[in-house]
Parts: C-alpha cells; sequence; structure tokens
C-alpha cells in the first residue's frame, strides 16, 4: 500500500500543462516505473523520440502520456510549445480603469419593506458574493445606473435576473421590495475597479502589453474581477510607504490625470493583458527589444528589476534569484527572489505593493516579473517566468 500510495502521489504532482519555446525540451522528472510517450496520429512514440527536436521544432500543442511499465496509460500532459518573441521590459507606473462584466456583487444584506417587514430577496437564488449581473428579463445590464432603472420599471414584480458564476451564465427569478421609494433586492453592487502598478512589458511585434504578474481582485470579495474592458492610463506617484517585517510598503499613486496608454482586455490570475494605443507613453527604460529567456536559461544568482519609485525615471535594481521551480505552471510563484539592491532596500524595505509586474532581467534577456512578497521579509517575494505570462497574453488575444 505505501508503494502504490507513493506512485499515485507521483502521479499527481506531474503537471497539466507545461509551456516551452519551439525548440525548447520540456522537463519532465519521472520516477521508476513510469514511462513518457508521446501522442500523434493516436499512437504513442517512446519518451526518447518525444523529446527529440523534431517533436518541439513547430508551434502547437502536444500531448504527453504517462505509462506505467509502459503499458497502462494514467495520464496525459498538454505542452503548448509557443513562437519565440522579443519584448520591451518597462516597470513604469501605470494606472488601470476596469468595467466589470455587468456589475459585481460585493455583500448582501436584508431590507425593510414599506411595512418595516425584515426581508431577504435574494435568498434561495444561488446568487452570492462575487457573482456578476449581466441581465435581468432578458435585457444586458452594464452598470449599477441600469440596475436600479430595471429594478425600479419592475414596478414589484417578479423579474428574471441573468448572473455569472465561474464564467457560467444562470439565472433566477427574484421579486424587488420597495424601501424608501425604490425597489431593492439586497444586493451590494460594484462596476467599476481602479488602481495604480507597475507595467511589465510591451511586445512591439503585436502591440501587446502585460502588466502586474498576478489579477486584480476585488477588495470585498477577494476573486479576480471578471472584466469586460478597461483602461491603461499613466500615473504619478505620490509618496513610499516602506514596508517591515509584517506590514508590507505600498506605492501610493494617482491617475487622475493620466494619459491614454492603451485598452485592457484581459485580467487573469497571471496579468493584466491588452493592446497599446499610445506608444509615447510607454518609453522602456532599454527603450530597445529584448529576447524572452526559455526557462532552462533562468539560473540562480544576481539579475536586476525595472521599478519606478518617483516621476523622475525607471531605474535598474539587484536582486538575486534563490530558486527556481523550473516545472511550475500552474501559478505564478515560479521563482524566490531577494532584493540586494541598497537603495532599493533604504527606499522601501524590499518589495512592496504597488511593485508587482516590475520586470526582471538576466543576462540580457527578459525572464519574468515580480509578484508578490514575503510579509515576514519584504526583502523576500516570488517571480513569475516570462514564458507563462508570453503564453497568457497568446491566450488573451
Amino acid at each position: 500500500m505505501l508503494i502504490i500510495y507513493i506512485y499515485c502521489c507521483a502521479i499527481i504532482s506531474f503537471p497539466n500543462n507545461i509551456v516551452i519555446f519551439k525548440g525548447e525540451e520540456p522537463k519532465i522528472k519521472t520516477i521508476h516505473g513510469i514511462n513518457i510517450g508521446f501522442k500523434e496520429n493516436k499512437k504513442a512514440t517512446q519518451a526518447s523520440s518525444m523529446f527529440g527536436q523534431s517533436i518541439y521544432a513547430s508551434t502547437g500543442t502536444k500531448i504527453a502520456s504517462l505509462n506505467l511499465f509502459n503499458k497502462i496509460p494514467v495520464k496525459n500532459i498538454s505542452i503548448d510549445v509557443i513562437e519565440k518573441t522579443t519584448v520591451i521590459p518597462l516597470g513604469n507606473v501605470i494606472g488601470m480603469k476596469l468595467y466589470t462584466k455587468g456589475v459585481l456583487v460585493v455583500g448582501m444584506s436584508q431590507i425593510n419593506d414599506e411595512n418595516g417587514k425584515k426581508t431577504k430577496p435574494y435568498e434561495n437564488t444561488g446568487i452570492e458574493e462575487g457573482d456578476c449581473i449581466v441581465s435581468i428579463n432578458g435585457e444586458n445590464i452594464e452598470n449599477t445606473n441600469e440596475l436600479m432603472e430595471k429594478l425600479n420599471e419592475c414596478n414589484g414584480e417578479k423579474i428574471n435576473i441573468g448572473y455569472l458564476k465561474n464564467d457560467e451564465i444562470n439565472y433566477a427569478n427574484i421579486t424587488p421590495v420597495k424601501s424608501e421609494n425604490m425597489y431593492k433586492i439586497g444586493l451590494w453592487v460594484r462596476d467599476t475597479q481602479a488602481g495604480v502598478g507597475t507595467a511589465t512589458f510591451y511586445e512591439p511585434s503585436t502591440n501587446k502589453f502585460m502588466t502586474l504578474g498576478h489579477g486584480i481582485t476585488d477588495i470585498d470579495t477577494g476573486n479576480v474581477v471578471n472584466i469586460s474592458n478597461g483602461e491603461l492610463t499613466t500615473a504619478n506617484v505620490i509618496s513610499i510607504v516602506k514596508g517591515s517585517k509584517g506590514k508590507p510598503g505600498e506605492i501610493l499613486g494617482t491617475i487622475e490625470s493620466g494619459d491614454t496608454i492603451g485598452k485592457v482586455e484581459k485580467n487573469t490570475t497571471f496579468g493584466v493583458y491588452g493592446t497599446v494605443t499610445n506608444k509615447s507613453t510607454i518609453i522602456g527604460y532599454f527603450n530597445n527589444e529584448m529576447e524572452v529567456a526559455n526557462r532552462d536559461e533562468i539560473k540562480e544568482g544576481s539579475a536586476t528589476i525595472l521599478c519606478q519609485l518617483d516621476n523622475n525615471e525607471v531605474k535598474e535594481y539587484t536582486i538575486k534569484i534563490e530558486k527556481i521551480y523550473i516545472n511550475n505552471n500552474e501559478n505564478n510563484k515560479s521563482m524566490l527572489i531577494k532584493v540586494t539592491d541598497n537603495e532599493l532596500i533604504e527606499k522601501t524595505g524590499g518589495i512592496i505593493q504597488g511593485m508587482s509586474g516590475s520586470p526582471i532581467i538576466q543576462n540580457g534577456k527578459f525572464i519574468g516579473a515580480i509578484t508578490s512578497v514575503l510579509v515576514n521579509d519584504p526583502a523576500e517575494g516570488y517571480g513569475v517566468f516570462g514564458d507563462i505570462l508570453i503564453k497568457k497574453m497568446r491566450e488573451a488575444n
């Protein structure tokens, strides 16, 4: 039973998806008795041919088959082979305005009707915090004003609400209740998000940009915001709140008078993506294209990051890559990093909120971006591989 348990744990630990650049070989560690074959035309070849250059010389999705003792198939791994590209690393502080798909439910509360009776119209509808209301009686809802208008038009009659839950549309009937001369359903909603962060890169060949290295989450629900569109703008740094153990620092900025940089199109767990419409607003630190490194080119040791801590310029600071999780494709914690630059530590204490998305450079190549900080040590944090960011950008298009 112990042997069976070990094999089950090993099989579960294999990633479901691997991202590589064209010509790169995937790194998959196996244990005795588990072989890897490559599925092509419904036939599996041996692992030796799977790792051949010919298989990964073209882009597309390849399916690797894990087989127990070369006979029993136990799991498939999807290997996405993407084209190599060049980007311009940025590091600029930017602002974002995001507009949700429909209106986001951020809270629930009972209401008092005209007779003073306490009621919860939303009960037993299936609607929860984090869902997005997208329609009423078949008509699209795009903002809170439209939702309020539709509720008041119903005059207390039952309505059918369409709402997004986990990217699927569900429907529920609900009867609004009149309270304070308005019809209400007991849901608190919001239709916009705004904030500042760091721009990661711009890809000249496609005019696409990427920022943050993680998704923008709603402050109330903690969920990644499901957006319909948005705007990327320039921003001004107001001040820096220095981080300390147990208390993350922060870049405080404003986007009130910012110029438009581009359109936001996708908010994902790996970052915010979109299209640049005003190139003059995103001059990079290096101002020239840089190759995106294969993850097997990344080495433990010295590297640099780009970030903006005042309104004058983006600067380059030294860090150390302490550990590389080369097989990680599941989240944005690909590398453990530590800030070593004395000037940056003096200003910020290390990694602070607002620095997420700061591009990481090593040996003249773009290798990834900062994504988070360790609360107990603000000098340490995580970064995500550049190949994952490129893959997610391709998916967002």
